[in-house]
């Protein structure tokens, strides 16, 4: 049902290959292109962040700019993300104790390494969803909702998240889970997904889907961070909204409405921004924009000797 989206060269050889969906759709939402099965429902993991953030501005969430993009982040744990943690606890006058988030450690490499070699431990404050958590901890204060079980599916502000997800997407969740960091996590299809960033990317002024398009926009290394190509992407294409997801899903909008959306069926994230790429490029995006985001190199011995291309 997936199809080959990539194909993995090392030395001139096929070392690997890789299968997904994929669905790019026009400015006015129709269907430019489609791989695979994007109709089948599926879980966009961290993806769904900014429309997770799009529904607690509108239950009132008082964040812009910086902090705001750190609500829509899978941050790599540098200290101006643990900062701005802290910040946006600090001003619904709560602390890091009322995290309800997985315990976790830094993912981007070199803030990991400076953080073990303090003498670091996995906390939830250091996980990489602790800006997303902070924010819905920051609503239910806004709107006087129990603080303590906020993670519950039941809780109003969960049933506003998923009001409103289905909403940008224009489609009914199709499942509940619970995702890595605890928060309830809503099915989508790639096709609902993309319609929903392209929502995002094309609205302008102050309504919430605005509010987060610019943040993430004017602040794209508080959504992921040094070193990230969800951050390289967003700085590279003009107007872009892009969020990565876990299990290989990436979801990127663009300023006309158009949008991508796409999964790895093995989950691996290595050919998830080269396929988003090429994606990109099938709708129009200069190829010199994109960059080194076209393909990714495959290293022996520490040298490129290879790369991860897409096939679509």
């Amino acid at each position: 049902m997936h199809e080959l989206v990539a194909e993995v060269w090392r030395s001139e050889f096929l070392e690997s290959v890789h299968h997904g969906s994929v669905v790019a759709l026009d400015g006015a939402g129709g269907v430019a292109f489609a791989v695979g099965q994007p109709d089948a429902a599926m879980f966009p993991r961290s993806s769904n962040k900014p429309l997770q953030a799009t529904a607690m501005v509108r239950a009132g969430l008082d964040l812009d700019g910086e902090l705001l993009a750190l609500a829509c982040a899978s941050h790599s744990g540098e200290p101006f993300h643990i900062d701005g943690v802290r910040r946006i606890l600090a001003g619904a006058g709560r602390t890091e104790e009322d995290l309800r988030c997985t315990e976790g450690l830094p993912i981007g490499e070199r803030a990991l390494h400076g953080y073990l070699a303090r003498g670091g431990a996995a906390t939830p404050l250091y996980m990489n969803c602790s800006g997303k958590h902070a924010a819905m901890i920051a609503t239910c204060v806004r709107n006087g909702w129990p603080v303590e079980t906020y993670l519950r599916p039941e809780h109003p502000l969960q049933r506003a998240i998923r009001d409103t997800v289905e909403d940008l997407a224009a489609e009914r969740v199709a499942a509940v889970g619970v995702d890595g960091c605890g928060a309830p996590l809503f099915a989508l299809t790639l096709t609902g997904l993309a319609r929903a960033f392209g929502r995002l990317a094309a609205s302008a002024g102050d309504g919430a889907e605005g509010r987060v398009a610019s943040a993430m926009r004017a602040h794209p290394e508080w959504v992921g961070g040094t070193g990230r190509d969800v951050t390289s992407l967003m700085r590279a294409v003009p107007g872009a909204v892009a969020k990565d997801g876990a299990e290989g899903v990436y979801a990127v909008g663009l300023p006309s409405g158009a949008a991508v959306a796409l999964k790895i069926a093995d989950g691996s994230g290595r050919a998830r921004p080269v396929v988003a790429a090429a994606a990109l490029a099938r709708l129009g995006v200069p190829a010199e924009s994109l960059g080194e985001l076209a393909t990714a190199p495959v290293l022996g011995h520490g040298e490129p000797v290879g790369a991860v291309r897409a096939t679509i």
